[in-house]
């Protein structure tokens, strides 16, 4: 039995019909004269009568006694680190982080649903089934119980455009060059064209499953376009803005997943498109767009993924400026670079009052060390500590770790309270 969940023992009183049981009957009482009534006959005739019978009432119709209505919950404030369908499809290691949920500060795990093109279960969904693009990787239903029955929040993260598998198995969903072949991204491989209601369509359908089987949440990644030059690829004639396509995307998920059932919807983001409109409508993740829909954002604010003002990996010759702030080396101040990046997404929410999704932000457990030397630096215990820090000092209470192997600083959580 799990430390997280409580148990109830509800007794029930049982002493009538145990008499009954037993053979004891109930007589009804008569009712006695009011005052003021008829004499008795003993007193007219000095003569006992015998007793009459008395007429038994009627049993009185019991009114059941209303259920209460049970207080709403309170939604979980997120505390997570993310899992891979392989990694939620080996016992072990599976167990292994249900056992760090159950004494640290976590209280969710995000685990993958669909990754690489691939739905990491036996889906059911139609489309999935008739282009043999589910991998198998776990049994569902068998993670999912497990997580419950340890109390564990299960968001459930779906990739929706970079799907080299959708895209492959059916060109015409596929992203275009100009001269009518697929565009691939190096070694990621195709990604399937978010105009297209069909492509749409199918992650919803998927989400929609995953939802019915009983995640508690779904979230949305690479809910963008590529980062591809213009000239290199074609999304058909006549198409609308890329803002338009994702946002419109995000509320059609939202309205579908929840009438199947009310669970909150999510999507990450790149951290920069709330500093940069421009870099935001490239790739249509225009942060003003972005929460009018959904629960939660979550955007990924690595101080590795900012730019650096060296000439190499990540390097613009300059730096990235956060919030007014500038960052040389980023990856160097973890804590500066959550807290600015955070600020600043709170100024972007507070000048739309329809903006409607909390943050949660995605934190960095790993080690950049693909970056210049100088530019980088180990990332652990006191490194995911500024993060988290710097999120409270921002006024948040939720986060996410993101580390792609799943190897997490586990000595930087804190042991449950």
């Amino acid at each position: 039995m799990s430390k997280k969940m409580l148990v109830k023992i509800i007794p029930f009183v049982m002493s009538a019909l145990l008499l009954t049981a037993c053979g004891t009957k109930f007589e009804p009482t008569p009712t006695n004269v009011p005052d003021g009534g008829s004499p008795s006959p003993t007193e007219t005739t000095g003569v006992e009568s015998p007793t009459p019978t008395a007429t038994p009432e009627a049993t009185p119709e019991v009114t059941p006694t209303p259920e209460p209505t049970p207080e709403p919950k309170e939604p979980i404030k997120v505390k997570a680190v993310y899992l891979t369908g392989t990694v939620a499809g080996s016992s072990a290691r599976l167990d292994h982080f249900i056992e760090l949920v159950n004494t640290t500060e976590l209280n969710a795990l995000v685990i993958d649903i669909k990754e690489g093109g691939y739905v990491n279960y036996d889906s059911q969904v139609p489309l999935v089934k008739e282009l043999g693009l589910s991998k198998k990787l776990y049994n569902v239903e068998e993670v999912l119980r497990k997580c419950h029955e340890n109390d564990i929040y299960v968001i459930g993260r779906i990739v929706v455009f970079r799907d080299d598998g959708l895209a492959t198995k059916k060109p015409e969903f596929a992203i275009k060059k100009p001269n009518g072949n697929i565009w691939k991204e190096g070694s990621h491989g195709a990604w399937s064209n978010p105009y297209i209601e069909g492509v749409q369509q199918y992650n919803i359908d998927i989400a929609k499953e995953a939802v019915a089987l009983g995640f508690d949440e779904i979230q949305f990644d690479y809910v963008r376009f590529p980062t591809a030059k213009a000239s290199d690829v074609s999304y058909g004639e006549n198409v609308p803005e890329k803002t338009e396509a994702i946002s419109n995307f995000l509320k059609k998920a939202a309205e579908e997943i929840k009438a199947v059932k009310d669970v909150p919807v999510s999507a990450d983001i790149f951290g920069i498109v709330a500093e940069s409109d421009r870099d935001g409508k490239t790739i249509g993740q225009h942060f003003d767009l972005l929460g009018l829909n959904i629960d939660y954002i979550s955007p990924m604010i690595y101080p590795s993924h900012y730019a650096n003002d060296s000439n190499g990996t990540m390097g613009n010759g300059v730096g990235q400026k956060i919030n007014g702030v500038l960052f040389t080396k980023p990856d160097l101040d973890p804590y500066g670079v959550i807290y600015q990046s955070l600020l600043k997404i709170k100024d972007r929410i507070a000048t739309v009052p329809e903006f409607k999704a909390k943050v949660r932000p995605y934190l960095q457990d790993f080690t950049a060390s693909y970056l210049p030397k100088g530019y980088w630096q180990t990332y652990g215990k006191e490194q995911i500590r500024a993060q988290i820090k710097a999120v409270y000092d921002a006024g948040y209470e939720e986060w996410i770790l993101w580390s792609g192997k799943n190897q997490y600083t586990e000595d930087a959580l804190l042991p449950q309270e």
